[in-house]
């Protein structure tokens, strides 16, 4: 009788390493995949129907949801990236000139004034020294490498584009016969890759359709604002108002804080006044009337959970993370429940 053992060890460790070579190989495309991936499970209700317009051709329909992408979603983002990069560009200029300089600099000298009226009270702010024009050269050499380094990357941003369109192509079509190879592959029941399959759906929905939705409703109604009551550069810092909205139990205060303390400090009282009440109305409201709603009976993780792992997934995957990393506590967890059921049906066999 013939050991099979040292067989299987062989193969896995082949496999292994066979694994480890994919990854690295994958490694500089892991984030159009990734979003490739997420967009699959978003999209699949538009795909469905689009297969049913066109009587079961699912490479058709595929290519008709591609175009639904372009179309309502690259094409506003590169508008929008065209106006943002202009914005700040506009922004580093008027930094880099003399009149908005001295703008600042008069900000953040009444900021220091404020600071040492309170050294009577708080006597460790006499150790404080701000050192204002040599943190705003700082501040502007910043900005100006950030600003460069996006002309860089416009060659790997087509590319990577292209790759998640092209992958996102064969998702849709090819969608279900890749989850059914996987179930086939998996050691674990029919059953359990189902659940795991619909955490992560939901996880996904939660995400895509209640967090971002609600953050992009956030950085709109911020750049809405800051367009009313006179804060330059609506748009730019509307971007980065939905960015921060992605973070749990900070958000758009953020971007809003510092706005508020801008407009008062410039001696605008009446639109900093109304810039907060704008943003505790129509903003802070926003998730609280929104929220339950767009993410339904999506992931239902602890608000520090959710917080921990969008600021670690953020961390360790980059920008993607905010996204990535729910999805791995949520499968995670997903996981954790088979492997207590295993445990609970095992005990009860004994």
């Amino acid at each position: 009788m013939n050991d099979r053992k040292p067989q299987l060890y062989f193969l896995l460790a082949i496999l292994a390493g066979t694994f480890v070579l994919v990854f690295f190989i994958f490694r500089p495309f892991f984030y159009a995949l990734a979003l490739a991936m997420v967009f699959a499970t978003v999209l699949q209700p538009v795909y469905q129907k689009i297969v049913g317009f066109t009587r079961g051709r699912q490479g058709l329909a595929a290519l008709a949801t591609i175009f639904v992408v372009v179309a309502f979603i690259f094409t506003p983002l590169i508008f929008l990236g065209i106006q943002i990069f202009q914005e700040a560009q506009q922004l580093y200029s008027f930094l880099a000139g003399g009149d908005g300089k001295n703008t600042v600099l008069n900000v953040l000298n009444i900021l220091n004034d404020l600071l040492n009226s309170f050294q009577n009270y708080f006597p460790a702010t006499q150790e404080f020294s701000l050192n204002i024009d040599q943190y705003l050269k700082q501040g502007l050499n910043w900005l100006l490498q950030h600003l460069g380094s996006v002309f860089g990357s416009f060659a790997k941003m087509a590319m990577s584009s292209f790759l998640f369109l092209f992958t996102l192509y064969y998702l849709l079509k090819d969608g279900q016969k890749l989850k059914a190879a996987i179930i086939v592959l998996s050691p674990l029941s029919d059953a359990d890759d189902e659940i795991i399959s619909q955490k992560l759906r939901m996880a996904i929905d939660s995400v895509m359709k209640g967090n971002l939705l609600i953050a992009l409703i956030q950085g709109v109604l911020t750049s809405v604002g800051f367009s009313i009551f006179g804060v330059p550069n609506a748009a730019l810092w509307g971007s980065i108002a939905t960015i921060a909205a992605l973070i749990p139990g900070i958000g758009t205060i953020l971007v809003l804080l510092p706005a508020i303390l801008f407009l008062f400090l410039s001696g605008k009282m009446l639109s900093a006044v109304g810039l907060l009440f704008w943003g505790v109305t129509a903003v802070g409201l926003i998730d609280n009337f929104l929220g339950p709603k767009l993410v339904g009976r999506g992931m239902q993780l602890h608000p520090l959970i959710i917080l921990l792992s969008t600021l670690g997934g953020i961390g360790f995957f980059g920008p993607i993370g905010f996204l990535l990393g729910p999805l791995t506590i949520s499968l995670l967890f997903a996981l954790l429940g088979i492997y207590s059921s295993l445990i609970i049906k095992e005990k009860s066999v004994m």
